[in-house]
């Protein structure tokens, strides 16, 4: 997938600085307590402090134990209230020496994953802040672009679409007003940021992923950018911790890539290390002994590599050969396009009666909602009991969630998908904000999903078949059948360099866009790089996309994000834990 762009792309800031200055403050605060001590750390924290501090560094500073300080059931209504808080809404230990207990604050906010990931490792955000309204964590994404725009800015341009988007921004700026940072004589080495919150495109949060890193988080759960392959995977009795970057010479090549490439490319790489071994033969002792020391050790690291990814391939076609993974994928592509309603409810209805996961069903539900603008009341409560049969009666609550995020509703009596674009329709054309404002309080969280659709071009018209090994957009992430929204709502708003000419689009996601702009004389290479910070989480689907664009368009783009998300992991957050 490479393209002339790629060549031409401009250099990414070193966000390692980032991790140097979270282990930096991390070994301050141990050395404030002198002599052996035992830290109890929060679970959630512990693979964070092991991408920022190995053991050896703990042990340098005379840590002799290690504990996980386990905090369960998360989400249970009668445990809430006695949930571990993070101290300084990011992190927070406990060190213990033979005479003294201390609670700490280790104000890290950002964890880069990758030469262009950083999470916030805040999992969380989405429940707290979309389901139960809990502002907390608004504060704590303001101190993080307060930091980025210290080390890497002034940012020239801000963009954004959303309630929370909008908020932390308002909040950012007032921490650069109380704390300002002298940037002066600073190059700046990002130019545009775009802050999205995770409900103004929930569509493509909930689409199976298709490009071999989501497959992989979707099937064995990437943990801050790592994943444990199981025996299954490794062809032995053991499992093997993997760091998933750029630094992986095979990972880094297939990644991005439509799954149904993979294999052929892995095929390749086999051929190809093979051939290298092969040209040991003919060596005389002085060749031999070069290349034992200048090429061997990196031959056998890519050798393991690949025989890994290659093991994960062949699990990831089992599971999905057992689920039906091709005709899931149909039902989810009809659902986008609006076609074959009726058959695509009758294929959930199938999925819930065979009791087949009952967070896939669920997703398949919401992505029905959604795409139809809510459920004809007929529909919901059949769809809703049916539901409630085969996973239990516990769910109630989690549709009563899922209602109030927006994500599984019934339509009003009466109402159909057009009267409802109709009264939107209205709403374009009408001037009067008062009547503005009171015509979408009636529309409730309705998705206007097809009418966003076809405004946007999500659905590609192209004559003849999609040839995933050479796209031609976005679209190749969804097998060529859907542009990630999101994506394209970053793509228009980049190339207008404003909203402007995507009112209708702005209004029928609910407003909430903004753009500011600062000092425009920023060096060319600055201007190419956009950070897009994602509240509420980001897919590795929605990564790949913008790293296409960025390569066609001869940009960078670099994440932010409060966590990597797909679609179980937003689900789970709706679901409430048994007391």
């Amino acid at each position: 997938m490479a393209s002339a762009g790629l060549r031409d792309a401009p250099q990414l800031p070193d966000f390692g600085l980032l991790k140097r200055l979270a282990r930096d403050q991390l070994v301050y605060l141990l050395e404030q307590l002198p002599g052996k001590k035992d830290l109890f750390i929060e679970a959630a924290l512990m693979s964070p402090l092991d991408r920022i501090a190995n053991v050896s560094i703990l042990k340098q500073h005379e840590v002799d134990k290690l504990y996980k300080v386990e905090n369960k059931p998360a989400y249970s209504t009668k445990n809430r209230e006695r949930k571990m808080e993070r101290m300084t809404e990011n992190a927070a230990f406990v060190t213990v020496s033979t005479a003294d207990v201390t609670w700490d604050e280790w104000s890290f906010y950002l964890l880069p994953l990758d030469e262009d990931i950083i999470s916030m490792e805040l999992p969380e955000f989405f429940r707290d802040y979309f389901l139960e309204g809990d502002q907390r964590w608004i504060g704590t994404v303001g101190q993080a672009l307060h930091l980025l725009n210290s080390l890497f800015g002034p940012f020239t341009r801000t963009y954004g679409m959303g309630q929370g988007a909008k908020m932390v921004h308002e909040l950012w700026h007032e921490i650069e007003e109380d704390s300002p940072v002298d940037t002066v004589g600073q190059k700046p080495e990002i130019g545009h940021i775009f802050l999205l919150d995770r409900d103004v495109d929930y569509v493509t949060a909930l689409c199976s992923q298709v490009v071999y890193e989501g497959l992989v988080d979707d099937t064995f759960r990437i943990k801050c950018g790592s994943v444990d392959f199981g025996p299954d995977v490794t062809s032995s009795d053991r499992s093997i911790k993997v760091l998933l970057n750029a630094q992986d010479k095979v990972f880094s090549q297939i990644r991005n890539e439509h799954f149904s490439s993979v294999f052929g490319f892995l095929s390749q790489k086999a051929r190809n290390l093979q051939a290298q071994y092969d040209r040991r033969r003919g060596m005389d002792i002085k060749q031999m002994k070069t290349f034992v020391s200048q090429e061997l050790k990196g031959l056998k690291q890519e050798h393991r590599l690949l025989s890994l990814h290659i093991g994960a391939c062949e699990c990831i076609m089992k599971k999905k050969t057992k689920q039906d993974f091709q005709e899931l994928l149909k039902t989810e592509h009809a659902l986008l396009e609006g076609f074959d309603i009726r058959e695509s409810v009758s294929f959930i209805e199938e999925h819930i009666d065979r009791q087949v996961s009952p967070i896939d069903s669920l997703r398949l539900l919401c992505l029905l909602s959604i795409t139809e603008n809510g459920l004809a009341p007929k529909d919901y409560r059949s769809l809703k009991t049916q539901y409630l049969q085969s996973y239990g009666p516990e769910h109630l609550l989690t549709f009563h969630n899922l209602k109030h995020l927006g994500l599984l509703t019934e339509q009003a009596p009466g109402e159909t998908l057009t009267a409802v674009e109709s009264k939107v329709s209205k709403l374009v054309t009408d001037r009067t904000a008062g009547k503005l404002s009171d015509a979408f309080s009636s529309l409730g969280r309705k998705s206007n999903f097809r009418g966003i659709s076809k405004k946007l071009g999500l659905i590609p018209r192209g004559d003849g078949e999609y040839d995933l090994k050479v796209p031609r957009d976005m679209a190749y992430v969804f097998s060529g059948a859907y542009v990630p929204l999101s994506c394209k709502l970053i793509e228009q708003v980049l190339e207008r360099k404003s909203w402007l000419g995507l009112e209708e689009v702005t209004r029928l996601l609910g407003g909430n866009e903004f753009v500011t702009d600062a000092e425009e004389n920023v060096a060319l290479d600055a201007q190419r790089i956009v950070l897009v910070v994602f509240l509420g989480g980001c897919t590795f689907s929605e990564i790949s996309a913008l790293r296409f664009l960025g390569r066609e368009k001869g940009l960078r783009f670099v994440f932010l994000t409060t966590a990597l998300t797909n679609s179980a992991r937003l689900l789970e957050s709706t679901i409430e834990a048994k007391a």
